[in-house]
């Protein structure tokens, strides 16, 4: 059975994020964190041209060399963008335990204390997608699948409704009418679709039920 985990939310506003690793998964990672206003420094010997930029615009800080386990010192969570380092990944965990920071290693969950699901953004919305390690690729999916669904529309709608609240918690003393107003503003809506299987599962299916 797979450990699907427990979802939480991080805040990592204001804190030290550390991603090892200088390719399109370390720059992608690095968005993500300082999306959310992390402090990030990256730490590998070079750099693609996107953390290039962010590091000449000072939004992130580089260490051009190969980690050290003194890179972890202040860390609140450690993203280890390097697949084929196992030995890194199994002392990136050893130090997790003793520095107590939280630490992912990209394709080794045995080697990670948490997981990254797939992210689908719009918006304030975030969504977040696990097979618990059953299809990673699945997830992917479902993810640019959830990204066209959740259109620009959504997205408008979303911000209406962050403003209604504002609205409505600043100038309705009722707190009854406030949920009223509040619920009624998203009654109405739902989600509806279809899901398509592959030709790969229905040939599968078909011969598991002749």
């Amino acid at each position: 059975m797979n450990n699907a985990g427990f979802q939480i939310s991080l805040d990592l506003y204001g804190r030290l994020c550390v991603v090892i690793g200088g390719e399109d998964e370390a720059a992608h990672k690095t968005g993500l964190l300082l999306d959310v206003g992390a402090k990030v420094t990256v730490v590998n010997p070079a750099l693609n041209v996107e953390l290039r930029k962010l590091t000449a615009a000072g939004k992130v800080l580089h260490r051009g060399r190969r980690f050290r386990s003194t890179d972890t010192q202040g860390a609140f969570v450690v993203l280890n963008t390097l697949p084929d380092d196992s030995d890194l990944a199994k002392s990136l965990r050893d130090l997790s335990e003793t520095e107590r920071f939280l630490v992912w290693s990209i394709d080794q969950p045995e080697l990670s204390n948490f997981m990254m699901p797939a992210l689908v953004r719009r918006g304030a919305l975030r969504m977040a997608i696990s097979t618990g390690g059953a299809s990673p690729a699945l997830a992917g999916t479902l993810r640019r699948n959830g990204e066209e669904i959740f259109d620009e529309e959504f997205e408008r709608y979303l911000d209406w409704l962050g403003e209604l609240r504002k609205d409505v918690q600043a100038n309705e003393p009722s707190m009854a009418k406030r949920r009223e107003r509040l619920k009624a503003a998203v009654e109405g809506f739902r989600l509806a679709g279809t899901v398509e299987y592959p030709a790969a599962w229905m040939a599968q299916k078909a011969s598991s039920d002749s």
